[in-house]
């Protein structure tokens, strides 16, 4: 006999959106706006232009049992706001790590969305970890403000690859202990 494990992902509830697993249904949108060019270019992992069947491939990865990372949607239905408007992550370490990522799409940028999903990602903790790592590009400081605000401190500045810019660009490294 054989039993397998299956990993569940959480839903959470933010006061303007809830974050949920990705699901096949997002891949229009998340075609859309991953494949803006400034959103790929704020990233290490999104390709621009985004290379045929590339979206499907990541949902298909992010809702696999087995996967290393969990990725959210931000879905503003319940409260008027777009059905996607972003994802946010947490790609397991070990030892209790975790490290964090997030994008927004262009039409919800300064509008707060990120921070919110960030803390509220901090919050429920899913999988009860006692460190985050974050990294964002050195040109991008609204994002890295979004990890300060949060109560991230930085750590140091990095390199990073990305792949939008097919380039290693300098980065900034931050850290939050969680309790």
């Amino acid at each position: 006999m054989k039993i397998d494990h299956i990993v569940t992902q959480p839903v959470i509830e933010t006061e303007r959106f809830t974050l949920r697993p990705l699901r096949r249904s997002d891949a229009g949108l998340l075609e859309l706006y991953a494949g803006d060019e400034r959103v790929a270019r704020a990233t290490r992992t999104i390709p621009h232009p985004l290379p045929p069947g590339a979206v499907e491939a990541f949902i298909t990865r992010a809702t696999a049992d087995e996967r290393d990372e969990d990725v959210w949607a931000m879905d503003g239905t319940r409260t008027g706001l777009g059905e996607f408007m972003g994802a946010i992550n947490l790609k397991r370490m070990d030892r209790g790590q975790s490290e964090i990522g997030y994008w927004v799409a262009p039409a919800f940028w300064n509008t707060g969305l990120a921070s919110e999903a960030v803390r509220a990602l901090i919050a429920a903790n899913p999988p009860g970890d006692k460190t985050l790592f974050a990294e964002v590009l050195q040109d991008n400081p609204i994002s890295a403000r979004v990890l300060t605000n949060a109560g991230f401190a930085y750590i140091g500045d990095a390199e990073a690859f990305s792949v939008a810019r097919g380039a290693t660009v300098p980065t900034w490294t931050y850290l939050k202990k969680l309790g």
